[in-house]
This record gives structure tokens, sequence and C-alpha cells, in this order.
């Protein structure tokens, strides 16, 4: 492995788990030193022991602003300063597959989390980086806030809350040397997409995961399996020097998903004259 991030301080945000788990351990390989922040102070600390002096665990509920102040500061004090923000923490909300029966009544959690999270992470770390030569901010979206689509009506909003939130603060935190981007990952395989059942064991959670493959591959032109260490890659090349020039964008990292329609309708037309004619 290389050293992109040596010397350079990140906070990762939902980092004990899936993508933020796979984000941090791949920052540390390359040289960075990491604040690992979640809501799971057994999980973080675990992890954070794992990755050995270069990491850091910081118990922090994102949607409280006193937290994430407390996470920038800790950050800072541990490790001299701040450079990298990554605000990865979300949560889907409660899986209802249709908006009139979804009473909303996680309505506000989702929000606090997903879109205040990502806007109190970014102006804390932002603020710091103003006053200390720069640095990038990245935040993670979904392509469920690029497509429109049935269900999880709370969840999209807020994605797609974030990209647009992005795009003006890339604009706004420029003149501070801060580049900000985001993120649209699509069929990523972590405990968000899971769809699994509390006390389920080994055996069903892999029948699930299963059944799931070929409804998570019907949209994806890729039939690949995405990995949260396909989006740390992404990550790592948005904060390093490579895209020093990269900055109000919006990557999906989807397997082509955003990219269209992968279904032949014309063959479908062809298929389907086909047995009207009884050919």
């Amino acid at each position: 492995m290389g050293q992109e991030l040596k010397q350079k301080v990140a906070i990762v945000t939902g980092g004990a788990g899936g993508i933020g788990r796979a984000t941090a351990g791949l920052f540390v390989e390359e040289g960075a030193s990491v604040v690992v922040a979640d809501i799971d102070a057994e999980s973080g600390e675990e992890f954070a022991a794992e990755l050995g002096d270069a990491a850091r665990f910081k118990q922090t509920d994102v949607s409280r602003a006193d937290d994430m102040q407390a996470l920038v500061d800790y950050a800072v004090e541990q490790f001299g300063g701040l450079d990298i923000m990554f605000n990865n923490a979300g949560i889907s909300g409660a899986q209802h597959p249709r908006f009139l029966d979804d009473d909303l009544s996680d309505f506000q959690r989702v929000v606090g989390i997903n879109l205040y999270g990502t806007m109190i992470g970014s102006q804390l770390a932002g603020k710091y980086m103003s006053q200390h030569g720069g640095g990038v901010i990245i935040n993670n979206a979904s392509i469920a806030g690029i497509l429109p689509g049935q269900a999880l009506v709370s969840y999209r909003m807020t994605k797609a809350a974030v990209i647009h939130f992005s795009k003006c603060i890339a604009i706004d935190l420029a003149e501070y040397g801060i580049r900000v981007n985001c993120l649209a990952p699509g069929h990523i395989r972590t405990p968000l997409t899971a769809f699994t059942i509390p006390g389920m064991d080994e055996e069903q959670m892999t029948r699930v995961r299963e059944a799931l493959a070929p409804v998570w591959d019907s949209n994806q032109p890729l039939k690949r399996h995405g990995k949260p260490e396909d989006v740390a890659q992404t990550v790592l090349f948005l904060s390093s020097d490579r895209a020093a020039q990269i900055t109000g964008t919006v990557l999906p990292v989807d397997g082509g998903i955003t990219a269209g329609d992968p279904v032949n309708h014309l063959q479908e037309l062809f298929d389907a004259r086909a047995r009207a004619l009884g050919s």
C-alpha cells in the first residue's frame, strides 16, 4: 500500500461498521490518523483498538451538535488537526414498502442523522479547516437521492438533500481551500441493505442474502456485488491530492444503476411481437 494520506487527520462518522469501517481501515493503511465516530461504543472501541495507535474512538450521536463539536475537538486534541471529514453515518428509517402506510414517526430521527448530522459535521469541520489551511469534506448520500423510487421516502428525501447541500457548500467553502464532494453508493452489501431480522442465525442470513441477490442485480448493469471497500477506495481518492481539482461533484458508486435502464426493452418488444404472432 502507498501512503497517500501520510500525516493527515481524518474523522469517519458511522465508522464502526459497513462503509465507515472499510474507509477508516483504509485511511490508516494509507498513513492517516483516524477518529472513528459511532453511536455503537462497543464495536467502535474494539475496531479502533484493532487499528492501533493511529486510531481513536469517540462515541458520537451525529444528530447532536454538542457531540459533533466534541468530536472535532477530540480529533484536534488527539492528533493535532483535522484534514478530512467523512460524514458517513446514516440510517434507512422504518422500511415501509408504501408511502401511505408510513406514519412518519421516525421522520425527525432520519432527518436528524442523515441530513442535520451531515450539515453540522460539515459546518464544524469547515470552521476548523477554514482557519488551518483548508481540507476535504466528503458526504455520503445514496443513489436513492438521485433516482426517485417507491418506499423509504424519508430516506430518499434526506439523501437528495445531502447531494444538493454538498454542492452548495462546495461553492461556499472554496475560498478557504476546502473541497467538498458527495458519494452516491448503490447496492453495497452492508448491514443497512441486508434486510435481516433480529434473531436470524447465520444459515438464515445466508439464505436471505442469496434470495435478495437477483433483486439487487435487476437494475444494475454490472452484476458484480458492490462491497464497502469499493466505496472506501473512492473516498480515499477524493481525500487525496489526486483529486486536488475536484469539488462539488456527486460520484455514484453503483455498478451503473444511475446510467440508465439495463433492460433491453427493444428485444422484449420483439419477443412480445413474436409471441403474439405465434412465431
